[in-house]
């Protein structure tokens, strides 16, 4: 795991002109594997714990199973050899609460399929390469999808959740 987050607590609160608008933003690289998944999730939880959204409510659940199918992707479908994943964490107030997972991999040329282009439930046992991780995200999240990593090699798939 290696960090480079500006304080030591990983929270950045942004100076905007608007007085109502609060962000925060965590943000660590993770060694692309089981290990790095389950600490990223770990950490997650403990984060929006600190930021107001405690354990056990429907909201914190939620965000925290999110960044955990997230993570499990990056590591399962996007693993390059040497190269870590990263998740950024982003919570904002404003117009309502709302936490953005951003699970960053340098595999460019396996993606998912775009949001609505999933395929159904799958029935039986799990195909060997998994199948429901993005059903679930898909179920949870208001929004998510992904785009090319700007700059680097790979992508970022997203998602979106109401903290309310």
């Amino acid at each position: 795991m290696t960090s480079n987050n500006d304080s030591p607590t990983g929270t950045t609160q942004l100076s905007v002109p608007s007085p109502h608008l609060v962000s925060r933003v965590f943000a660590l690289r993770f060694t692309s594997t089981a290990r790095g998944a389950r600490l990223a999730r770990r950490l997650v939880a403990v984060r929006l714990d600190e930021w107001g959204v405690p354990y056990g409510a429907g909201a914190h659940d939620t965000v925290v199973l999110v960044a955990a199918e997230l993570a499990t992707n990056a590591v399962r479908h996007g693993h390059v050899p040497g190269r870590d994943f990263q998740l950024v964490l982003r919570v904002t107030d404003v117009p309502r609460p709302v936490a953005r997972i951003e699970v960053s991999d340098t595999r460019t040329e396996r993606v998912p399929p775009r949001p609505g282009r999933l395929p159904g439930p799958v029935s039986g046992p799990e195909p060997a390469d998994g199948g429901r991780g993005l059903l679930l995200v898909d179920g949870l999240a208001e929004r998510w999808g992904w785009h090319p990593r700007a700059g680097a090699p790979g992508k970022t798939v997203w998602a979106e959740c109401a903290l309310t």
